[in-house]
């Protein structure tokens, strides 16, 4: 092979290559499509180029062993407990966290609040990168920030925001929000921009050993607006959700590498700000009524259980087909107990409008619900109320049988010290011996023996 011909494949070989990518679901081809083939989305290629990786034989790494003392980091805690506790202890340096929700749910609210705490112990720094500095005092006088002690920054320029932070002494950075920011020459609100961004500022806080928190958008479906990439590369996501008929906010883990996921915090809307609320399922518990088709029932949430009321509504359908609105938990769960009990017990639930919800703007995914679903559906359909300050839990098999759930004993406990004074459980349940009223079923058949006729 001639010099010129090896030279000319060396020059086709260090060419960029050009890829397309999914914004969706991050799935890759070599060509752009119409309908991503992975997950269905269209219009959603995007041409990102990348330069072929270069041989180099000089770089090693040293292997180490697993075992050998790491010292752990120590966090950085708010004193703010359910904030502390949904981040899996406080917030670890080094690290790179999104917070995102719907517009107007509180999120640049709480993370101001976040700030003017530790700024009077941390060296802190909020950069807004969608406001002014004079929308932000707005804010920080409403909430009663020390402005004293917080320092602001206002843009939107990448390079520009890390050169500076890279010239302070700094604790933690928030960021508000990571969407708005962009790469100097960069394709401003492109998904490929939106990865170089999250990329460059995760880079910035191991390289820098700082905190970081930024907010994030939201699409209609409720997900982090541009490529699911984001998630993959920072550290912690947190979604800050709302239920539009309460000022109740609830702060939820989905992704942490540095504590449990789904752990859950609660908040309150007022004039002051965000406000924890540390006894969400006393005021829970206060609310509900014993009235027919109520029923309470404990669900973990993270690390602890939380307690809520679940409310069925049954009557006689006017139309051809029954209707099932359901809200709060899974839809199919609700219409398969409902089966359950119309196979056995010859109830004609099907030919019943079926109205269902869980109270507390809470989403429940705990199959530890079944038994709580089956009582409040009866409790309706007889027209009879369940004994007051009663809790239920059990999974329901499609044999009819009620089965023991897991961590019983957590339940019964946080109940009790919430003043419940009646347990409904498996018969096959497994707890320790207890001075609590409590009562046991094998089979739905039982349940027939709280409505008597």
């Amino acid at each position: 092979m001639s010099q010129d011909a090896a030279n000319a494949i060396l020059a086709k070989m260090s060419k960029q290559k050009t890829n397309y990518i999914c914004n969706s679901c991050n799935f890759e081809n070599s060509k752009w499509l119409g309908c991503c083939p992975e997950c269905n989305a269209w219009s959603s290629f995007e041409e990102q180029k990348n330069s072929a990786l270069k041989k180099d034989s000089k770089i090693y790494l040293e292997p180490k062993l697993l075992n050998q003392d790491i010292v752990s980091p120590k966090r950085i805690l708010t004193n703010i407990n359910e904030w502390d506790r949904v981040l899996g202890g406080g917030i670890v340096p080094g690290s790179l966290s999104i917070l995102t929700g719907d517009p107007g749910v509180g999120k640049s609210t709480l993370l101001l609040q976040v700030a003017n705490i530790l700024s009077k112990k941390y060296n802190v720094i909020y950069v807004s990168s969608e406001e002014s500095l004079d929308q932000l005092q707005i804010r920080a006088k409403r909430i009663k920030c020390d402005e004293n002690s917080l320092k602001f920054i206002d843009s939107s320029n990448l390079n520009a925001i890390i050169n500076t932070l890279k010239n302070i002494d700094l604790d933690l950075i928030i960021l508000d929000s990571i969407q708005n920011c962009c790469i100097q020459n960069g394709n401003f609100g492109s998904a490929g921009q939106l990865r170089e961004v999250t990329f460059n500022l995760m880079q910035f806080c191991k390289e820098e050993n700082k905190a970081m928190i930024a907010t994030g958008h939201v699409t209609k479906d409720g997900i982090i607006a541009g490529p699911r990439t984001i998630e993959h590369l920072v550290d912690t996501v947190l979604y800050l959700q709302t239920d539009d008929k309460n000022q109740i906010r609830i702060l939820r883990s989905v992704k942490n590498r540095f504590g449990s996921v789904n752990e859950i915090g609660f908040f309150e809307m007022n004039s002051d700000g965000l406000q924890e609320v540390t006894n969400f399922s006393q005021q829970l518990i206060n609310e509900a009524s014993n009235a027919i088709g109520s029923m309470l029932v404990s669900s973990f949430e993270g690390s602890r259980p939380i307690i809520v009321e679940l409310q069925a509504l049954t009557i006689p359908t006017n139309y051809g087909v029954a209707q099932r609105v359901i809200s709060g938990i899974e839809h199919k769960q609700v219409i398969l107990i409902a089966a359950i009990l119309e196979k056995y017990l010859h109830i004609k639930l099907s030919s019943m409008d079926i109205f269902f919800k869980v109270s507390g703007g809470i989403k429940l995914k705990e199959q530890t619900t079944d038994l709580a679903i089956a009582l409040s559906l009866l409790s309706s359909y007889f027209q009879k109320p369940l004994p007051e300050k009663s809790l239920a839990l059990g999974e329901i098999s499609l044999t009819g049988q009620i089965k023991p759930v897991s961590q019983a004993q957590a339940h019964i406990k946080e109940g009790s010290t919430f003043g419940i004074e009646k347990f409904f459980l498996s018969k096959a349940q497994n707890i320790e011996k207890t001075s609590q009223n409590i009562s046991f079923f094998t089979s739905v058949y039982d349940l027939l023996k709280l409505f008597p006729e």
